[in-house]
C-alpha cells in the first residue's frame, strides 16, 4: 500500500499550447478511494494515464510513497489498471486471463493458481474459471478485469469508468461490490468517472477537474454541503442546484417578493469586488412551500407587499413523481428573465402540470456565490 501525491503534475499535448491537466496537486492518503470526476474533456483520464505512465508528464512530479515516478516505464510503478473495455483476452479462459500478468513475471503455476482462486472467490467468479470472456455478461466480465487487477497485489489500483458499459441497475450493484472490495483490500485506489452521483457514493473523497484544473477536492458531504464555486455547485448533486442570480437588498438577497437573509460577511465580500448581485444557489429539497395564506417560512422573510405571495412564482411545467419525492420542474421570472427551477416536493402533494408554486429558500440552506468570479462567498 502506497500514498499518490500529484505534485503540480502538468500534461501538454504535442501541438497544444493550453495543458490537459494544468498543475495537478493532491494528496492521496493511503488506503483512501479517491474519485476523479468532471466533464468530458476535462483531464481526469489525462490525470489518471499520468499516474499510470501511459502519458509524459510535462511539469512537475507524481510520486507512490516516496517513489518518484514521474519518469518510469508503467511496468515499474506497482500499479494496476481497470479499463473501461474490460481488456482480456477472448482466447483465454477466466483462469488465465487473471493469472496472466503473475505468468509474465514468472511466477509458479501452483501460486497463480492458489491467487486466482482467492481472487474468483472473492468476486464470485469460482463457478466461471474454466469460461471464455465471450461466455460471460458485461458485469461478470468487469469483474474478471477487477480479478486480474486483484491478483497482482499492487500498491495502487488504476480505474478508468469501469461502468460505463454496464446498464444502469449493474452499474449500481457493481459501484457498491468495487466500493466494499477496495474496503476490504486496503489498497489505495484512483477511480476516474463522469458520472457525479457514482464519484458522490463510491469515495471516500471526491477530486472536481474542469478544463485541465482542480476545482475541489474533498469529501462527498462537505462538497455537497459547501461547494467551492459556480462550477462545483452546478455538478455535484441531482438534480442539480438552481443558481439564480439575485440583487443585493438590505441584509440579504432580493428573491421574488422576499428578501432572504444571508450572512454579513458574504455581503461585504461581495460589495468589495463591486457586485451589486451575487449568484444564489439552492438544492431542490431546500424550498418551503409557500401556501397563499401564509407558512411558517413566508413569516420570518421581509416582503415587499402585503397582498403578493412571499417567494417566488414557479410556473409548473412536469411534475416528475419519484413516490415517496415528487420534483417540480418549472419557470420563474427574477429580474425582468424567465429561469427553469427545480423544486423538490411532498410525493403526495404534488402540484397540477400548468399551476403555480410559491416558493421560498430556507434561510439557513441557500449558498451565495459571486456573480463576477463565481468563487463562494457564503460560510
Amino acid at each position: 500500500m502506497a500514498t499518490v501525491t500529484f505534485d503540480k503534475a502538468t500534461r501538454i499535448y504535442p501541438g497544444s499550447t493550453k495543458p490537459a491537466v494544468d498543475a495537478l496537486e493532491i494528496a492521496i492518503e493511503d488506503g483512501e478511494f479517491l474519485v476523479l470526476v468532471g466533464p468530458s474533456g476535462c483531464g481526469k483520464s489525462t490525470s489518471l494515464r499520468m499516474l499510470a505512465g501511459l502519458e509524459d508528464v510535462n511539469g512537475g512530479a507524481i510520486r507512490i510513497g516516496d517513489r518518484d515516478v514521474t519518469h518510469l516505464p508503467p511496468k515499474d510503478r506497482d500499479i494496476a489498471m481497470v479499463f473501461q473495455n474490460y481488456a482480456l483476452y477472448p482466447h483465454m479462459t477466466v483462469a488465465d486471463n487473471m493469472g496472466f500478468a503473475l505468468k509474465i513475471a514468472g511466477v509458479n503455476k501452483a501460486e497463480i493458481r492458489a491467487k486466482v482462486e482467492e481472487a474468483a472467490k472473492i468476486l464470485d467468479l469460482t463457478e466461471y474459471l474454466d469460461r471464455k470472456p465471450k461466455a460471460l455478461s458485461g458485469g461478470q466480465r468487469q469483474r474478471v478485469a477487477m480479478g486480474r487487477a486483484i491478483v497482482r497485489e499492487p500498491q495502487v489500483f488504476l480505474m478508468d469508468e469501469p461502468l460505463s458499459n454496464l446498464d444502469a441497475k449493474l452499474r449500481v450493484s457493481t459501484r457498491t461490490q468495487i466500493a466494499s472490495l477496495q474496503r476490504r483490500l486496503g489498497i489505495t485506489t484512483v477511480y476516474v468517472t463522469h458520472d457525479q452521483v457514482e464519484a458522490m457514493t463510491m469515495g471516500d473523497r471526491v477530486a472536481v477537474l474542469k478544463d485541465g484544473l482542480l476545482q475541489q477536492v474533498d469529501t462527498p458531504r462537505n462538497m455537497y454541503d459547501r461547494p467551492a464555486n459556480l462550477f462545483v455547485a452546478g455538478f455535484i448533486g441531482s438534480p442539480a442546484m438552481n443558481l439564480v442570480e439575485v440583487a443585493i437588498a438590505d441584509g440579504g438577497v432580493k428573491f421574488g417578493n422576499s428578501v432572504v437573509p444571508v450572512s454579513r460577511e458574504a455581503l461585504s465580500a461581495a460589495a468589495d469586488k463591486g457586485d451589486t448581485t451575487v449568484t444564489v444557489g439552492v438544492r431542490p429539497e431546500h424550498f418551503d412551500v409557500v401556501e397563499l395564506g401564509g407558512g411558517e417560512a413566508a413569516k420570518s422573510l421581509s416582503k415587499d407587499s402585503a397582498d403578493a405571495p412571499a417567494g417566488l412564482a414557479v410556473s409548473v411545467n412536469v411534475v416528475e413523481e419519484l413516490g415517496a419525492d415528487g420534483y417540480v420542474y418549472g419557470a420563474v421570472e427574477v429580474g425582468g428573465e424567465v429561469k427553469d427551477l427545480v423544486v423538490r416536493v411532498n410525493g403526495r402533494q404534488v402540484p397540477e402540470k400548468g399551476s403555480t408554486l410559491h416558493v421560498v429558500p430556507r434561510p439557513g440552506e441557500i449558498h451565495v456565490f459571486s456573480s463576477s468570479t463565481g468563487e463562494r462567498l457564503s460560510d
